[in-house]
Formats: structure tokens, sequence, C-alpha cells
């Protein structure tokens, strides 16, 4: 819901950034890999108990990262693979932070971080389904900038998922209600999504599996 007001906030130093960094060899999927690498390192330091303010740092610079490898293929050239290679990386950024407070506390979190990942399953297929049917279509958008797919907007997108790791990291007792508050928030989201996949898809006959 908030990634359109974002990227028009964040664009232009990031693609300053991004010219500088591409100017001195830079690739975009390095960029996209190091960011993961630093996601990666902050669900590590959660699973292993350690405070979560200080896993905020490697959080919130991988999430930097993933704003800059868009912005390093402008400055270079953008190609379908860095597109599927950003997409890949975060979804398994997503599946790994919630993973993570299950593996911290087990007893306290697992009910809700399953249900948290069935979610962003949930969440992920609506997202990635609309971007299929939307590219056979040749439909495009830019309310969220230039990306290689097509993002069908909804109630929780990327500037919200980063607030909640945020929120959780910083306070991880809260993890077990805040999952399962943004866990429905995903459900609603993702069946907004199939509503207005109804609506812009139903016009014309398609084979099924």
């Amino acid at each position: 819901m908030l990634d359109g007001a974002m990227r028009r906030l964040i664009d232009p130093p990031l693609n300053h950034a991004g010219r500088w960094l591409a100017a001195r060899g830079a690739t975009a999927d390095v960029v996209t890999l190091l960011g993961l690498g630093f996601g990666l390192v902050a669900a590590v330091m959660l699973a292993l108990g350690l405070p979560g303010w200080l896993a905020l740092v490697p959080l919130l610079t991988g999430r930097l990262l993933d704003g800059l490898d868009g912005a390093v293929a402008r400055a270079t050239f953008k190609t379908d693979f860095g597109g599927y290679f950003d997409i890949f990386c975060d979804f398994v950024f997503y599946a790994a932070i919630p993973l993570a407070f299950v593996i911290r506390d087990p007893a306290a979190n697992a009910v809700a971080g399953a249900f948290l990942l069935a979610a962003f399953y949930t969440n992920a297929a609506s997202f990635l389904g609309y971007a299929i049917i939307a590219a056979k279509r040749r439909m495009t958008t830019t309310q969220q900038g230039e990306k290689s797919l097509y993002y069908a907007v909804g109630l929780l997108e990327g500037t919200e998922t980063i607030a909640f790791f945020a929120l959780i990291c910083v306070m991880p007792s809260l993890f077990a209600p805040a999952a399962l508050i943004f866990g429905g928030l995903c459900l609603m989201t993702a069946l907004a999504r199939v509503v207005l996949a109804r609506r812009a898809f139903f016009d014309a006959p398609s084979g099924r599996d």
C-alpha cells in the first residue's frame, strides 16, 4: 500500500547511488546476492537468540541493497534473469525471518510462525499468478517503480513488511501476536488481489491445468 509513495521518495537517491556503484564496476546481480546475504545474517542472528536490535543492522542493510540492485541495473542494463533473481532472493529472505523466530523460541513462536509462512506463501501465489497473466496480456505499471514483473498493488507490500520485520527485531517478545495479525492482513491482501484478478482477467477464456 505504501510502496508507491515510498518509491517516489527513495528512487532519486537510490538512482544516484546506483550510478555511482555502476561506474565502479558493480553489477546488479552481485548487489542482489549481497542483499540476500545480509538478510540471512540477520536471520541467523535472530535464530541464535542474539538481541534483535543487533540483527536489525544487517536486515536493513540487506533491504537497502535490495533497493540498490534495481538502480544499478537501470544505470547499466536490465535482464530478465536479474528480475527473476531479485524476486527469488526476496522470497528467500521473507521466509528466513519468520523461520528464525520459530527456531529462536519454538514453544512460543511455532504456531504463529507457521501461520505467517502459510500466509506469505498464499500472498506470494496471488502476486506471482497475477504477474504471469498480466505479462501474457502485456500489461504494464510503474506504480512501484520500474520492475521486471507486474506488481499488483496490495494492502501489504514491501514497505509494510520491512516495518513489520523491524518491529519484531526490536521487540522479539511480540513476534507471536504480531505474526498472527500480519499474517491475517497478508491473507486479506491475497483475497483482494484475487478479486482484482477476477475483474481484470475474466473477459477472455483460457486453458486450465
